[in-house]
């Protein structure tokens, strides 16, 4: 009967100090949260594709009329890089074009991260000097376009510091290929200075004043 009493009390001392162990053990800091990483500019192409994979959806006969950068406040431009573009295609068995954005960020309006449709409208074909154009042959992406741009811009860079520089890719009927059109300024319609370049072997083709 001892024995037993004895066995019992040294089971509960037992258990009491492995409670008292447990709770003077120093609890582990929670694990810190890394910081998000800021959202950072793309290139032309690789938005461009994003879009596309979206179109191949919408219809598979998919082309690209034009695509546009969209200048962020929130995500500083890079050389030949944006934070948004805006990429529109056509669809000749639908006889209709689609409007898409690619965005880094979610955004006040209608821009949206990742691709995001903005609607479709009816489409009887080419009209004025744009047609649409397959999005294989794009084959230099914007930022190589902004360095041969650059390279033949130096004098109005000079007389035109800091100035914003938009991309433009589009099928004009002056050039067999699809173009890049590095703009100096927020657009086409606002700006008085811009240069092509080959979309598909990277060369310079003209400047336009």
């Amino acid at each position: 009967m001892k024995t037993n009493m004895r066995k019992t009390s040294l089971l509960g001392v037992c258990l009491v100090s492995l409670l008292w162990i447990g709770c003077s053990e120093p609890s582990k800091p929670a694990a810190k949260k890394e910081p998000e990483k800021p959202a950072e500019p793309v290139t032309g192409r690789s938005a461009l594709f994003s879009m596309y994979q979206k179109a191949r959806t919408w219809s598979l006969d998919a082309q690209v009329l034009k695509l546009n950068s969209i200048h962020l406040s929130d995500v500083p431009s890079a050389p030949g890089k944006e934070g948004a573009w805006q990429g529109v295609f056509t669809s000749a068995n639908l006889g209709k074009m689609q409007t898409y954005t690619y965005c880094v960020v979610e955004e006040e309006g209608n821009l949206h991260k990742g691709v995001f449709s903005t609607g479709e409208q009816s489409w009887s074909g080419p009209q004025g000097v744009n047609a649409p154009f397959d999005m294989r042959a794009v084959l230099i992406d914007s930022d190589v376009a902004y360095k041969t741009a650059d390279e033949k811009a130096a004098d109005y860079d000079k007389q035109h510091p800091g100035m914003p520089i938009s991309y433009q890719l589009e099928k004009i009927s002056k050039y067999p290929l699809a173009v890049w059109r590095v703009i100096w300024g927020e657009s086409v319609s606002t700006s008085n200075f811009s240069i092509y370049v080959d979309a598909n072997q990277g060369k310079y083709l003209d400047k336009m004043h």
